[in-house]
């Protein structure tokens, strides 16, 4: 029988296997092909026959532009300020919503859950508008600001916390409790701690999702010494002279790479957070 099964079971697995392979296969290929036009010189980017490799190595020119024709480290250091203060402020925010939604009894708690999810729901472009208007009224427009408070409240951060906070015996937070801990000290010393694989997994969702935002940006900021890297990479198109595709793939390169290494080196926790809220 255990014959019988595990004869049955290895062609689901191979299958299994290729369509995994095939899947990712398809997702690498534009990063590929964006490393390969990144270190080509502009004779070999626009030939019909494809090749990695190019006839005559251009990276070190088209890197070198990347970095110098536009101030990409700037960008980028407005990128890391601009995601890292969205962050902290997002976990500030979500964490405490999260546990009352978790382990609070009040009236309209569900209620509230329910305009969680359907904040889930709406594209942030829908309160462009609004938002932009209120930008404007506080006088924040073309500044840090303008880039960091339409994200504060996540609904994503509050749902994904609440779901991993769910998970926690309420046993824990009574113990809490009887030791006089009070109800945010309970969130920070205790619940926080215990959901680092829910935390580390959104702060991979908010960093790689407003490190890549380009809409947001291109609304409420002019200055170029506050562009994020997607806005700042718009730098290499030019109308009269059209657009330089070998930096324009290198500083795109340089604007991912940090986010790859950062994914991989928490691949562990963002897995185990992603799933951690489905258990119970």
């Amino acid at each position: 029988m255990s014959q019988a099964s595990s004869s049955l079971s290895m062609p689901s697995g191979i299958l299994r296997h290729a369509v995994l392979l095939l899947t990712g296969a398809v997702i690498l290929l534009p990063f590929v092909w964006m490393i390969s036009l990144s270190i080509k010189p502009p004779g070999e980017i626009f030939r019909a026959s494809f090749s990695f490799w190019p006839t005559h190595f251009y990276g070190i020119e088209n890197y070198g532009k990347a970095l110098t024709e536009a101030p990409l480290p700037r960008y980028m250091g407005n990128g890391l300020l601009v995601c890292a203060l969205i962050l902290i402020l997002q976990v500030l925010v979500c964490a405490p919503c999260a546990y009352a939604l978790a382990k609070l009894r009040f009236a309209g708690r569900d209620l509230l859950f329910g305009m969680v999810l359907i904040g889930l729901l709406l594209p942030h472009q829908v309160l462009s508008l609004p938002l932009f208007i209120l930008g404007y009224q506080l006088g924040i427009l073309n500044t840090y600001a303008a880039l960091i408070f339409p994200y504060v409240v996540s609904p994503f951060g509050i749902f994904l916390f609440r779901q991993f906070f769910k998970t926690i015996p309420d046993d824990v937070v009574h113990a809490a409790r009887l030791d006089g801990l009070s109800e945010l000290s309970i969130v920070w010393k205790i619940m926080v701690p215990m959901a680092a694989p829910a935390l580390a997994a959104f702060s991979i969702f908010s960093v790689v999702g407003h490190w890549n935002d380009l809409f947001w940006p291109l609304i409420a900021v002019r200055d170029e010494s506050l562009m994020p890297p997607p806005l700042g990479i718009m730098a290499f198109k030019s109308e009269e002279a059209g657009n330089d595709y070998g930096p324009l793939m290198a500083a795109s390169t340089l604007v991912v790479l940090p986010l790859v290494i950062a994914f991989l080196a928490a691949q562990k926790w963002f897995v185990e957070g992603i799933t951690g809220g489905a258990v119970k």
